[in-house]
């Protein structure tokens, strides 16, 4: 029986580097069936709702799902659709590519951040005229189980980044789940205050390999990341749950040159790679990899790689390599 990937490009740029991504993964004749769903800013306009039901109720079926960029409707977008999944992670990496003018070329690393809880949870108030606030949640279980997902990731030992010795007792909670369930499985690590972490990252990213962070902090750190190695569109990344996933570039929907056709989908090709190593095809997932690497390079490159080619241009070179 074949799998079932749900396709939400939703808006801006994402429509335009999500086809690229269905046509490599379709080009591995692995007998995927691609269903198409609507989300996003457009969405919303036309239906007064940016994330319909029946949307929704696909990628919680599904098994896995391929998302593009939402606009101003992004939190009532890509966070329900992280709980669809029962999205516990999202693994961000963050690689520097040979022919890629990266401003530290050393750099290759992992974000763990955790997925579901922490300030996204969205509990603001507006007390007074003067007066809001934003509650963080933090649980044990959370915390735990994104640690577990740390543990079998990076068996070698991994870094924590907090920020405990202010926000004591939520990330003092974290920080204590976190290096608990380490201890447990004989896993080293390493603390690193968020602040401090974000400055040794742009000093010495070598030094780092797999990074473990709260929700907030990795959404930070991942794209100060992407400053490193030549863009957001270079980055891919996976939210993970128990049985699927949803697979989407780390950028957004780039107003300033969306339509334009030179949008870069090599993150959103490499997040069908992550894709393709969730549902068990790792040797398909490395073949793609190979053949952005590739093409990343020895060109085409698309303008916010200081190449003139076209989204449709990277995306025929990669077909090509594969």
């Amino acid at each position: 029986m074949s799998e079932e990937i749900a396709v939400v490009a939703g808006d801006g740029i994402g429509r335009e580097v999500v086809p690229p991504a269905v046509d490599v993964l379709d080009a591995l004749d692995r007998g995927f069936e691609f269903v198409e769903a609507d989300a996003g800013d457009a969405v919303l306009e036309a239906t007064g709702d940016p994330l319909p039901e029946e949307t929704y109720d696909l990628v919680a079926s599904a098994d896995a799902t391929l998302f593009g960029s939402v606009g101003e409707s992004a939190a009532d977008v890509i966070l329900p659709l992280r709980e669809a999944v029962d999205s516990f992670v999202n693994v961000r990496p963050a690689k520097a590519y040979p022919g890629v003018d990266a401003l530290r070329p050393e750099t290759d690393l992992v974000f763990l951040r955790e997925n579901s809880e922490g300030v996204y949870k969205g509990i603001e108030s507006k007390l007074t005229a003067d007066v809001s606030t934003l509650t963080r949640v933090v649980t044990t279980s959370a915390s735990e189980r994104l640690a577990e997902y740390a543990c079998d990731y990076a068996p070698e030992g991994f870094t924590v980044a907090h920020k405990a010795n202010v926000m004591r007792e939520t990330d003092g909670r974290f920080l204590d789940a976190v290096e608990g369930v380490a201890d447990e499985r004989g896993v080293e690590t390493e603390r690193a205050l968020m602040d401090a972490l974000a400055m040794h990252l742009c000093l010495r990213p070598e030094e780092y390999d797999v990074v473990v962070c709260p929700n907030l902090a990795g959404d930070v750190l991942s794209d100060l990341a992407a400053g490193l190695v030549g863009g957001l569109g270079l980055l891919p990344s996976a939210n993970v749950g128990p049985e699927r996933g949803v697979f989407e570039p780390v950028h957004g929907t780039a107003p300033d040159i969306a339509g334009e056709g030179v949008a870069n989908p090599c993150a959103a090709i490499l997040s069908a790679a992550m894709l393709l190593d969730f549902l068990g095809y790792g040797a398909d997932a490395d073949r793609v990899r190979d053949a952005v690497e590739a093409v990343l390079e020895d060109g085409p490159r698309t303008p916010d790689l200081g190449g003139d080619a076209g989204t449709d241009d990277v995306a025929a070179a990669v077909l090509d390599e594969l």
